[in-house]
């Protein structure tokens, strides 16, 4: 960009600025490289880093555990026994140990998507971008399926989901239509959509409260924009520190409701 481009231009406004849908499309990484790199973008990236940060971080804490763990292994004992005494046993039950390395990779890989939002020069969750939550439903969509069919049978599954016993008759004429839409249809796109949103919406947030900062105090800076620039700055400072909770909240609830799909299918009649 040339020098007189940093400048806003005659006639420009904030308007003119304003972050939008353009924030979350990113070129290939390469633009001029080979056609088969294409798929290298920004938010790829991202995902690669982030399962092999989780891949280091599991086999630093747990490749050679000490009786007295310190350092890496010391963190890595807390992060397994949180998702362990707060997502697998209370949502599976007895069996919720036997699935702890799917759901604390899960956790974990989540987490590290989503907090590359607040990373300087990563600056993006990659689940802001739709495909990605969707993947990640859809695999614990299929999982479910098949250990419901598995343990269940076909018909047994169908029949606990849309015929649960103990009610009324006339019930099942409404309860059994419903549970089959919320469970077969709603239940992955619900569970993707969840995680995509609060992304989303959380990264523009932060890129709008960003730019007023910019804008006012670099680009427009006047008595009245420099009070505008100071709330904008102000709020962007707010808006990451809540953006990190809700990161770390919705990784906790993608998890949660994984092992509550994983505990219903193995155990449907709870």
């Amino acid at each position: 960009m040339s020098a007189p481009r940093l400048l806003a231009a005659e006639g420009e406004t904030f308007q003119d600025h304003v972050p939008g849908l353009n924030i979350f499309d990113w070129p290939p990484l390469f633009e001029n490289g080979p056609a088969w790199l294409d798929w290298l973008t920004k938010p790829t990236l991202i995902v690669l880093l982030s399962a092999l940060a989780i891949i280091v971080f599991a086999w630093r804490a747990f490749h050679a555990p000490q009786l007295v763990p310190k350092g890496v292994q010391n963190v890595g004992e807390v992060a397994y026994l949180f998702v362990r005494d707060q997502v697998a046993r209370p949502m599976i039950g007895a069996d919720g140990d036997r699935w702890m390395p799917f759901l604390f990779s899960t956790f974990f890989f989540i987490l590290f998507m989503n907090v590359s939002g607040v990373i300087p020069v990563l600056q993006l969750p990659a689940t802001s971008h739709i495909a990605i939550p969707i993947v990640l439903a859809l695999a614990v969509y299929v999982m479910m399926l098949f250990l419901s069919i598995k343990n269940q049978g076909l018909v047994g599954y169908f029949k606990n989901m849309m015929f649960p016993p103990g009610l009324p008759g006339p019930i099942y004429v409404i309860l059994a239509p419903i549970e089959l839409l919320s469970n077969i249809i709603l239940r992955p796109f619900t569970h993707a959509v969840r995680l995509f949103a609060n992304m989303f919406a959380g990264h523009l947030l932060i890129a709008f409260f960003a730019s007023v900062a910019w804008w006012f105090l670099a680009e427009k800076l006047t008595v009245l924009g420099a009070g505008i620039g100071i709330v904008g700055f102000l709020m962007s400072i707010i808006m990451t520190a809540f953006e990190i909770f809700v990161q770390s909240l919705q990784a906790f609830i993608f998890t949660l409701l994984a092992a509550s799909y994983i505990g219903g299918a193995l155990h449907p009649e709870h």
